[in-house]
């Protein structure tokens, strides 16, 4: 049975996911939030993925080898622990193609097609199949031979560039907002496969990459330069009526440029004669006036609390939020109510917290599952899917072709 269990949209549709990090899986992590049956080929000794926390100083206090980069990205899938350069483990998936709709790789170019999984051999094996391949610079163009990973595609794209206070060095973001955003270009290019698959009858390849993300997430102030030549300034933070500030006990965000929220900030700050101030009159004389502005509002946000400012802009229309940090973000009552975290039970770690409900569907809801131990589903996929027997199954684990769970050491607290 699949691993989400649901009544998803995407109830039906089973998914091959070889892929490690971010970029890869998030995406094969949305499907399966959405009902996929997504089955996550590993190594004998596991996705990579699953010790950075040793790398990267994400403890998250778990036990064995849950950590909260590995999990976000891996829930909802059933696992199967696969030796792919044996001949006999290559057969299994080759077996497991015939019966998926869409196979997800990140690996770089040319690993697929020397293991015996490119396009050509998986389309022959099942014509219907679509293959999303997740690179860093694409398979196609000068760089297609190059490998990245997230930050590739903020610097490429000048994200980086525009990033920071003005006189700072070019900064990435704290999050790998790159691997995110091509991860949903991955998912929303499956869907539109298997919808045109519908009328054709047909498969197809999907490329995305993440210097093509990087591109696109900067394509506003691209487009002004190859339009005009104009070059889009560094503006940290923002200023004026898009600006930050500091309050009594934190920071505060506002997004108050339009004619009509000029009207609810003077309002909401009681200063009524701005209305009337020539300096302010248009928004480009405001933009202009900025100083002016963040002189008077620096004073009023000062002396409030950040909750209690955010509360009294909010009654007058004016969109504002709190600055979060991490902790004060996990214990928002949105972040509940909306179902966005959500507590699981998990086989080793007892409950775990994972992404919830991204996309709320009326009639047929997201549904969150834990994320798979090594292997913890090859026994019951070369079982129930491929008919293997218990003695095939034994003789394959023997022969250091598969792992089963009874076969991965339970690893110490």
């Amino acid at each position: 049975m699949a691993a989400n269990g649901g009544n998803g949209p995407l109830k039906g549709i089973k998914v091959l996911d070889w892929t490690m990090w971010q970029m890869g899986p998030v995406s094969t992590a949305m499907m399966g939030d959405m009902g996929a049956d997504v089955i996550k080929i590993e190594a004998l000794d596991g996705d990579a993925g699953r010790a950075v926390k040793r790398a990267i100083t994400l403890d998250t206090g778990l036990v064995a080898d849950r950590n909260a980069y590995f999990e976000s990205g891996n829930r909802n899938k059933r696992g199967v622990a696969i030796n792919l350069k044996t001949g006999e483990g290559l057969d299994i998936v080759h077996k497991l193609v015939e019966k998926t709709d869409v196979f997800v790789q990140n690996f770089r170019q040319g690993v697929a097609e020397r293991l015996g999984l490119g396009y050509d051999v998986l389309k022959e094996l099942n014509p219907r199949i679509i293959m999303i391949n997740v690179s860093a610079y694409g398979q196609t163009g000068s760089m297609k031979d190059q490998v990245g990973f997230d930050p590739i595609g903020q610097a490429m794209g000048g994200l980086m560039s525009l990033t920071g206070a003005p006189d700072d060095a070019p900064m990435r973001t704290a999050f790998p907002l790159i691997d995110r955003i091509t991860s949903l270009h991955a998912t929303i290019g499956a869907l539109a496969a298997l919808r045109e698959r519908d009328i054709s009858g047909e498969g197809q390849t999907i490329d995305v990459c993440l210097a093509d993300t990087g591109f696109t997430t900067n394509e506003i102030p691209i487009s002004a330069y190859l339009g005009s030549g104009h070059v889009v300034q560094r503006e940290g933070n923002g200023k004026g009526l898009g600006g930050t500030y500091q309050t009594k006990d934190g920071w505060i965000i506002i997004a108050a440029n339009n004619d009509a929220m000029w009207g609810r900030m003077c309002e909401a700050v009681n200063k009524p004669e701005w209305l009337e101030d020539t300096r302010f009159s248009t928004r480009a004389d405001r933009q202009a006036n900025n100083d002016a502005l963040e002189d008077e509002l620096t004073e009023w946000f000062s002396e409030r609390n950040t909750r209690d400012a955010a509360k009294h802009l909010s009654a007058h229309s004016v969109p504002c939020a709190p600055v979060n940090t991490v902790e004060q973000a996990a214990k928002e009552p949105l972040l509940q109510e909306r179902e966005m975290m959500m507590e699981i039970p998990d086989p080793v770690a007892g409950t775990m917290w994972v992404t919830g409900k991204s996309i709320k569907f009326g009639r047929t809801p997201m549904v969150v599952n834990p994320t798979p131990l090594i292997g913890e589903h090859t026994r019951e996929l070369l079982s129930d899917v491929l008919g293997y027997d218990d003695e095939k199954i034994g003789s394959l684990e023997d022969s250091q072709v598969i792992k089963t769970t009874e076969s991965t050491p339970a690893a110490a607290d």
